[in-house]
């Protein structure tokens, strides 16, 4: 049983939705408990005076109603409710906030935009994969957060009076998903960012990460249409003009956009489109957590890990009780073939840290049952929580997981889209390998190998009769062999002469 004592809640009111996340600490991290999302479109309750519409504040209170029941066992001092764009903004704000509080039986904040952007980079410093420096973009339903920083600590913030719910209101009015509207939205959008830019673009960011329902609805949009995880403009160009296709928002329809997220959906593109531009941005990837997050973990007072991976690794070997010197042996033998083709194979340093997790977590399933341990293991990564890897990235290791053993199914590699399938199939391949020669469960029954590629095919050179003085091991690389060659994923076995052993 739970104790009340150990849980925390977030609520963040946001101009478009409102947010309350309910959790738990375990092991340095959060367990989420409880989420609930409601779209309350506050921003569209704001007439020309700044003034916010019975209307609009009573949809609030009805949303603040339902998450009431959920903080009734929770201390008030590990619960913090915040408001954001269209609060600020609003001239009767301090109407809403009071009967607000009364609701939830805990203060509302109304916070500014700076420490909205704080509360927003901290949530992606906590969940959020890949290099220190980065640029973080949040577009809200009222404002858009751009800050950049490195580690855990943010260095630029600003917060821009530019929204999904305000642009749909100025430029969108008409419902139309005209070239014209789409035009209007990106020049004033970049009209908003121009100021700021060249401030921007001096960090010398590493990687952008977007932490808004606009990224997560572009993510979910190529995942449905088997593209590849990065967001860049060509995509997002794409994506406009199939939207204009639809003529007006009632009939937007696109593969992958929800009927929930169909609304705001062009307006946040056009912003996006013009922060791209602006900032010549590359590619973006979706953050693993946002200003909930970053409340929850200020509260919890947990330290910001450089590694977020490896943290939640460590985290799942425990949790499962995996062998956590086998998964050591098995990637270290992966990491040795991976140096010796990556050059051939072209595989770069993302792949080799897919594969490593790969390799850490290839026993989970071994939790459930040896028995289909293989399925188990994919059917729980797909289904956990793992900060610092990305939706696509999660699907990647599930696919290689189901694929460490027995006949491959090239249908589950192809289903990712976190990395070009013909790589995806190569880590597939150095799994494998490296966990049919750790299967002794012993250092010093490794043997001393190469690994030769070219194009797909693969030599392994083996030390002197190693195949007769290991006949399990054998028999199990022969069968390897056969079932990489089912799918043209041909492998060749040599062992060293005596002389040169």
């Amino acid at each position: 049983m739970l104790k009340s004592s150990s849980l925390y809640a977030a609520i963040d009111l946001g101009s478009n939705s409102f947010h309350m996340l309910v959790v738990r600490e375990v092991a340095g991290s959060i367990q989420i408990i409880s989420r609930v999302k409601r779209k309350v479109r506050l921003a569209a309750g704001l007439d020309s005076n700044n003034m916010l519409s019975e209307q609009a504040m009573e949809r609030g209170w009805q949303c603040l109603r339902l998450f009431s029941e959920h903080l009734q066992d929770i201390p008030n001092n590990q619960i913090r409710v915040v408001a954001t764009a269209t609060l600020r903004l609003a001239k009767n704000a301090d109407i809403f906030v009071q009967k607000a509080s009364e609701i939830l039986g805990n203060t509302v904040k109304v916070i500014q935009g700076e420490e909205e952007a704080r509360l927003i980079y901290q949530g992606v410093a906590h969940t959020t994969g890949g290099p220190d420096q980065r640029l973080v973009v949040d577009i809200g339903g009222g404002s858009t957060e751009l800050v950049t920083g490195t580690g855990a600590k943010a260095e630029q913030l600003f917060s821009l009076e530019m929204g999904c719910v305000t642009w749909l209101e100025r430029y969108f009015s008409d419902r139309s998903l005209t070239e014209e509207n789409f035009a209007q939205a990106e020049k004033a959008a970049h009209a908003v960012v121009a100021p700021i830019a060249d401030a921007l673009k001096q960090h010398d960011w590493k990687i952008c990460v977007g932490a808004s329902g606009t990224v997560q609805a572009i993510q979910e949009i190529m995942i449905a249409q088997g593209m590849d995880e990065l967001i860049t403009l060509d995509k997002l160009q794409q994506l406009k003009y199939k939207a204009i296709q639809c003529h007006k928002l009632e009939e937007l329809e696109i593969e992958g956009l929800t009927f929930e997220r169909a609304l705001v959906f062009p307006s946040g593109l056009s912003i996006l489109i013009a922060i791209f531009e602006a900032l010549s941005i590359d590619n973006m990837t979706l953050a693993g957590g946002a200003l909930r997050e970053g409340l929850v973990y200020g509260m919890l007072e947990l330290p910001i890990e450089q590694d977020i991976r490896a943290r939640t690794l460590r985290n799942i070997q425990r949790r499962f009780q995996v062998d956590i010197e086998q998964a050591s042996r098995v990637s270290q033998l992966a990491e040795h073939f991976f140096l010796q083709v990556s050059k051939d194979w072209n595989l770069d340093s993302r792949c080799r840290d897919l594969l490593i997790a790969a390799c850490i977590l290839h026993e989970i399933g071994l939790s459930v049952d040896f028995r289909k341990g293989p399925e188990h293991a994919g059917y729980l990564i797909t289904n956990l929580d793992l900060p610092g890897f990305t939706p696509a990235q999660k699907r990647l290791l599930a696919a290689l997981l189901r694929n460490q053993q027995g006949p491959v199914d090239l249908a589950t590699l192809s289903q990712q889209n976190a990395l070009p399938i013909q790589q995806a199939y190569y880590l597939c391949r150095l799994l494998r390998l490296a966990i049919i020669f750790a299967s002794r469960r012993r250092d010093d029954t490794l043997p001393a190998l190469r690994l030769h590629a070219e194009s797909t095919s693969l030599t392994i050179m083996l030390p002197y009769r190693w195949l007769a003085e290991h006949p399990l091991r054998s028999e199990n690389l022969q069968q390897e062999v056969q079932w990489q060659g089912y799918v043209n994923w041909p492998i060749t076995l040599e062992e060293r002469n005596s002389s040169n052993s």
